[in-house]
């Protein structure tokens, strides 16, 4: 009786067990967007150079901006505690960096009363609120303190003088003028009467910041300005020396060529007591991410060269410091990928960095004195992103984010030695691991052309292997990108597939992190051979997966992807329906409208009114016929990198020649749908349209 006793009892635990195990599968539910949009987000990590502590921001997301806040928490860095927030306002706050003697923090933010944002600093060592430290009319943004801790560099943005600012403000007409290119930048007209600034600002009471720019040959310089980032606004990169009295920095003196030449980006320092700045680093290509060693004797920086392709791998390459002689590349080839964000460790023998690979990125080291690059953390799935190493600590400490498709970015403490990372922070883990998704499936095959192209699928939630999904062939933007094991807002992997589709992702020939040969080999073939990879990718899926039905196929994309799109329309009637966002159908009229249109020469292999064979072969207006696939267009108005132009084009294509289509105009919008209503709006239209043809 005891031993049936003890049966039953264990086929009980048995039974409890196995309900549980189902309670716990049937809890998971869909992505949706409101899971996925409102998910708690944490921003970029700031190591306190002592390796101790963890500064960063998180977001609480709200579909009304007005809502959404930011605050800034703080956790240890060897993620012995919880983390415990340490601002409490309702406004952004970010671009946090440490004092050398890791007890203060300096931050841009926009409180109350600020008009613009402006640099604050908070003692954390000693508590109390944090004090604002600059005043400036135009914001204040991108703090470093000096290293002795008694002040402050900052960037800004300021019209030329105060007499061109008091005209400004006095003006009676409203007219843009200008003399040279670019005169747009992705979603905003540039303002040539408000250049960007370098400013020190001492700490002391009272103290005034001193323009270390104004007044100066290189700021007066037609063609000065920094890089121009995604959001169109202005970034300089800048460090200060190791004695506090330079501040090294990148700018380029060549942005009103960019209609004719890359623009590149050259390395400065100048004097924290003024003077005319020095270029100390020039040539080919662009210069970023200044850092110094340790000890103060050798400047470290990214280098990306021009060399008249589309595409160039950056790599590491240093500098003696204070003479800038002896340049050597730290990364030299072969190897064969591009360095990502870069950190020097404390004892200044090595470098670790981050790369692309095959869907991932992934952790390399190198010696600083220069060699051969190892793989040192490889991720079993997702990316390793903004590495940090603490700069006085005795011991290796090295944090960054890490993250996947299936678990949002958080802060994770990595320990290259075991190969092995553990949470810093644990902000949307648990809401992560309530959803039913699964991470991609990665995949190769060998394209009629001999190249290796790499692929992943997403399978949708409730997935059945004895079940058949339509597959819905997303192509990536760039087309210098990669399909990445990772979470976005926009073009969701897994929300996408919610309706019950099976997602194809493809890294054709030109996309990155599979080396530099295979991204450069898309110039002088942008649309044709891309567009036949995504083509056999998708017969190679249908080949290999029976739970994919060959017979309901969707492709669709943005930017780059989106001119994929429209050649595919052009091109092929497989597909039952395509959604194009941003995506350009006409080369030549969206080469002489965007803002940037250089870079179109080189893909096409010359300018547009030699009409070479790629021009007038690959353009997929001069194949309107040809359209008959039911597409869903849409478009930002503020979209001034494939501007509206070219998808009103498309759209008169599609009614003249009667394809069953839809266009979406967003007017607030520019090359993203960024807006939280507009994104959830944009979702749900592209299910119904997809839902209205792939079964008929």
């Amino acid at each position: 009786m005891t031993v049936r006793f003890a049966l039953m009892k264990r086929h009980s635990i048995l039974l409890a067990l196995l309900f549980v195990f189902a309670g716990a599968l049937a809890a998971k539910e869909p992505l949706t967007h409101e899971k996925l949009y409102l998910m708690k987000r944490v921003g970029t990590p700031a190591l306190s150079p002592d390796g101790r502590w963890v500064a960063f921001s998180v977001t609480d997301p709200a579909y009304d901006s007005k809502e959404q806040s930011s605050d800034l928490w703080i956790a240890p860095a060897d993620a012995s505690g919880k983390p415990r927030r340490i601002t409490f306002t309702k406004g952004s706050e970010g671009d946090v960096t440490w004092s050398a003697d890791s007890r203060r923090i300096a931050f841009s933010a926009k409180r109350d009363g600020d008009e613009q944002n402006q640099i604050y600093v908070l003692n954390i060592a000693e508590g109390g609120e944090a004090q604002r430290v600059t005043t400036a009319s135009t914001g204040a943004r991108s703090p470093r303190f000096r290293p002795d801790g008694n002040g402050i560099l900052y960037l800004s943005n300021v019209f030329r003088t105060a007499e061109a600012e008091k005209e400004a403000k006095e003006r009676k007409t409203n007219v843009r003028v200008y003399e040279s290119f670019p005169i747009r930048s992705w979603d905003r007209w540039i303002d040539p009467d408000k250049p960007i600034r370098i400013f020190a600002q001492p700490l002391e009471a009272g103290a005034a910041p001193r323009d270390l720019l104004s007044g100066t040959k290189l700021a007066g310089t037609p063609g000065f300005s920094g890089s121009i980032g995604g959001a169109g606004g202005e970034s300089i990169a800048a460090e200060w020396a190791p004695d506090g009295q330079w501040i090294v920095f990148t700018i380029t003196t060549g942005r009103n060529t960019s209609a004719y030449a890359r623009v590149p980006i050259e390395l400065y320092r100048v004097s924290v007591n003024g003077g005319e700045p020095e270029r100390i680093a020039f040539g080919e290509g662009s210069y970023g991410n200044p850092t110094f060693s340790p000890d103060g004797r050798t400047l470290y920086v990214s280098f990306n060269p021009d060399n008249a392709r589309t595409y160039n791998l950056t790599r590491i390459v240093a500098y003696d410091w204070p003479s800038m002689r002896n340049r050597r590349v730290v990364t030299p080839a072969p190897f064969d990928r591009h360095v990502g964000g870069f950190a020097v460790t404390a004892d200044g023998r090595t470098i670790y960095f981050t790369a692309e690979e095959s869907g991932l990125e992934k952790i390399y080291s190198v010696p600083a004195a220069g060699g051969q690059p190892v793989l040192a953390v490889e991720p079993e799935r997702g990316v390793y992103t903004e590495l940090r190493i603490a700069e006085s600590s005795p011991s290796l400490v090295m944090i960054g984010r890490w993250g996947s498709s299936v678990d949002p970015k958080e802060i994770v403490r990595i320990d290259p030695a075991r190969k092995t990372r553990r949470n810093v922070t644990s902000f949307a883990v648990e809401d992560a691991a309530k959803i039913d998704w699964q991470p991609p499936r990665h995949f190769w095959f060998t394209s009629s052309r001999g190249r290796q192209i790499h692929n992943m699928i997403v399978l949708p939630p409730g997935f059945d292997a004895s079940k058949k999904y339509p597959v819905f062939t997303l192509i990536h933007g760039g087309a210098h990108n990669m399909w990445r094991d990772d979470i976005t807002l926009r073009w969701n992997y897994h929300l996408l597939a919610r309706p019950g589709y099976v997602m194809l992702l493809t890294n054709y020939t030109g996309s990155t992190g599979f080396g530099e040969k295979f991204a450069q080999e898309i110039q002088g073939d942008p649309l044709r051979g891309p567009a036949l990879e995504i083509n056999e990718a998708v017969d190679e899926a249908i080949k290999r997966f029976p739970f994919i039905d060959g017979s309901r196929q969707i492709a669709g994309g943005a930017s780059y992807g989106g001119h994929l799109t429209n050649w595919l329309l052009g091109t092929t009637t497989r597909y039952k329906v395509l959604i194009s966002h941003a995506g350009m159908v006409n080369p030549e009229t969206q080469w002489g409208t965007s803002d940037s249109v250089f870079g179109r020469e080189l893909a096409f292999g010359g300018p547009v009114w030699e009409q070479n064979a790629v021009w007038r072969e690959q353009n997929a207006m001069r194949l309107a016929a040809n359209f008959k696939t039911p597409i869903l267009v849409s478009v930002g108005e503020k979209d001034f990198r494939v501007p509206l132009s070219n998808t009103l084009e498309l759209w008169t294509a599609l009614q003249r020649m009667r394809v069953p289509s839809k266009l979406l105009v967003f007017p607030e919008e520019n090359h993203w749908i960024l807006n939280a209503e507009n994104s959830r709006f944009f979702y749900q239209q592209v299910w119904d349209w997809i839902a209205k043809w792939v079964n008929s």
